[in-house]
């Protein structure tokens, strides 16, 4: 990857409808170029999907929450499942450290937020959680693509 496909990645995270004229307008390239680029970034795996940033507020869940979950053992399987397609829940990671799981959750007030909870001790092998509700974002984004 060089400095173009950077550039090109940068504007696409910006606005992906852009055309791949525009695209290619801006690393000097014509949009046939820029297209095949683009192409190649996407078979590398490197663009995994093109997608839209939605407002939670807009869909009612104005309230975001991180969660960390302490589980019995190593208990990874069960608790995947059971939220991989709760719409509540935008990311759970394995972490390093005192706790075993966090789980970034978007909902529409503290009575969604303590349901999610419930839902989460349902969970088989779900032993404790501990809740960060978040008063305000001042920065959040993805990988900056224009950097190495």
């Amino acid at each position: 990857m060089d400095d173009v496909d950077r550039t090109l990645l940068g504007l696409l995270q910006e606005d992906a409808t852009r055309s791949y004229a525009d695209l290619g307008r801006a690393v000097h390239l014509s949009a046939p170029a820029a297209h095949e680029r683009v192409r190649k970034l996407r078979r590398a795996g490197v663009i995994r999907r093109t997608t839209v940033e939605i407002d939670p507020v807009a869909l009612g869940r104005g309230l975001l929450a991180f969660v960390e979950i302490d589980t019995e053992g190593w208990v990874k399987q069960p608790l995947v499942e059971a939220v991989r397609d709760d719409p509540r829940v935008e990311d759970l990671h394995s972490i390093a450290g005192d706790t075993h799981f966090l789980a970034k959750v978007r909902v529409a007030d503290p009575g969604d937020l303590e349901d999610l909870l419930h839902d989460l001790y349902r969970v088989d092998g779900v032993r404790n959680t501990r809740t960060r509700v978040v008063l305000q974002t001042y920065v959040e984004h993805g990988p900056a693509a224009g950097q190495q």
